[in-house]
């Protein structure tokens, strides 16, 4: 006989009330937080928003269940509808990216990315990849990173258009004979070649890494090439394109039969322990949302938005990286203008709009400080916002840039005049084009 309970809508009801009630101070703060996002114009590369759906599974029962291993091979008992559950984002993780093999555990796809490196390496063996200030990633094998120091790195960079440089990565695999090959960026506006980038890792015997967090909603969308069966191995964060929970996946296509032991090995017990079951549930519900009509129409706004942001940006005389943008990114040279990225950052969150300062190529300035900003568009495209309306957007944090005095690298004064001005529009165009799912709707509105 199964016990009266409750469903997981109304339990998390009644959490909401319980919280209320009995810590209404972290109530009052996560209130707080829900309404900063909702009046904040989110023009960040970074992340996407989290249909309420992947919120409430990622927050829901499954968060009590621990099962160290895989479905069918747990070593804790209790996990058979985690089993399934688990199943089920795998199958949905491969029909959306045309995967073969997919491991939906890690945490991050910075956990992923450690996984590839310690399941296929052995310390001190050589990486090639982008280095930081040309658009990489920290995971990549950057100093700063474990993946820095347990490895040789050698770091390819850009052509003089800003460009990566196929020939350059070309010539440094044959003179540095890398063990794995990483395409991949997380400040890059273009398209990526992971056919290149694949013969490049075959001619010197090298397995190929792609990180896909930045572009895998794209990918999903087809409007990115795909790299699942260029890449030995694919990753990707599940936050920042594809809107669901914190955490990554690891893919294979046609190389899996020979790396899927491997790669299940090194999730589990290399790297990481105890899965995050409720997170696995959000990551079910977000790749079902990703296999939609919606969320491909999404993408598509997401790049014109960004072409759109480029192009006015560029009309107002600012210096843009590679002169546009092939996908959610757009990253501009504030030194050009006299600015450094965090001068533009803090100008630009006092109006309410967020853009991460952000090196470039060449940068003499710290990354605390950086000469360059980026901003992208998901999360703007999410709230349905258009090119001519991002263009919009465009203007306004050009009135901003003009509109500031510094006093060194990272001190300013805004024109208190702009800021109230553009921070009015801002939060009018807020109030406009609201979150979806995130203000109060119908049953029919709903359905």
């Amino acid at each position: 006989m199964t016990t009266p309970g409750l469903t997981t809508v109304e339990l998390l009801m009644r959490g909401e009330e319980i919280l209320a009630a009995t810590d209404p101070e972290l109530a009052e703060l996560l209130d707080a937080e829900l309404r900063t996002q909702n009046d904040t114009l989110a023009a960040v590369a970074h992340a996407s928003l989290a249909d309420p759906s992947v919120l409430v599974a990622t927050g829901s029962v499954l968060g009590n269940v621990t099962a160290e291993g895989y479905p069918g091979a747990r070593y804790h008992p209790g996990a058979e509808i985690f089993d399934s559950i688990e199943r089920l984002a795998v199958r949905r993780a491969c029909a959306v990216f045309g995967a073969r093999y997919a491991n939906v555990q890690p945490h991050s796809c910075s956990a992923a990315n450690q996984v590839v490196l310690y399941s296929l390496l052995d310390t001190g063996d050589t990486v090639l990849s982008l280095g930081l200030d040309d658009g990489g990633h920290l995971t990549h094998g950057a100093r700063a990173s474990m993946t820095g120091r347990h490895f040789q790195v050698v770091h390819y960079g850009l052509d003089d258009a800003g460009f990566i440089d196929y020939a350059a990565a070309a010539r440094l695999a044959a003179t540095h004979r890398p063990k794995l090959v990483i395409a991949g960026a997380s400040a890059y506006p273009r398209t990526i070649d992971y056919a290149a980038f694949r013969a490049i890792a075959d001619d010197v015997g090298a397995f190929l890494l792609a990180d896909i967090s930045h572009v895998s909603g794209l990918v999903a969308a087809g409007l990115h090439p795909s790299p699942i069966d260029h890449a030995h191995v694919t990753t990707t964060s599940t936050y920042k394109q594809l809107g669901g929970p914190r955490g990554g996946l690891i893919l294979s296509g046609r190389d899996h039969a020979t790396l899927a032991s491997r790669l299940d090995r090194g999730v589990f017990p290399r790297v990481q322990g105890t899965p995050n079951a409720a997170a696995i549930a959000g990551k079910a519900r977000a790749l079902h949302l990703a296999g939609t009509a919606e969320f491909r129409a999404w993408a598509r706004l997401i790049v014109a938005d960004a072409q759109a942001l480029a192009g006015a940006l560029a009309a107002r005389g600012h210096r843009i990286m590679t002169g546009g943008t092939d996908n959610h990114m757009v990253l501009v040279d504030v030194d050009a203008a006299g600015l450094t990225g965090v001068v533009a950052e803090k100008a630009l969150r006092e109006c309410g709009i967020l853009a991460n300062r952000n090196r470039i190529s060449g940068d003499t300035k710290p990354a605390t400080v950086g000469s360059g900003l980026r901003f992208g568009t998901n999360i703007l495209a999410q709230r349905g916002l258009t090119p001519a309306q991002v263009r919009r957007i465009g203007q306004l944090a050009d009135r901003v840039l003009r509109s500031i005095s510094t006093t060194g690298d990272t001190g300013y004064r805004l024109d208190p005049v702009v800021r109230a001005e553009v921070g009015a529009e801002v939060a009018d165009i807020c109030r406009r084009f609201p979150f979806p799912g995130y203000t109060a709707a119908s049953k029919e509105e709903i359905s």
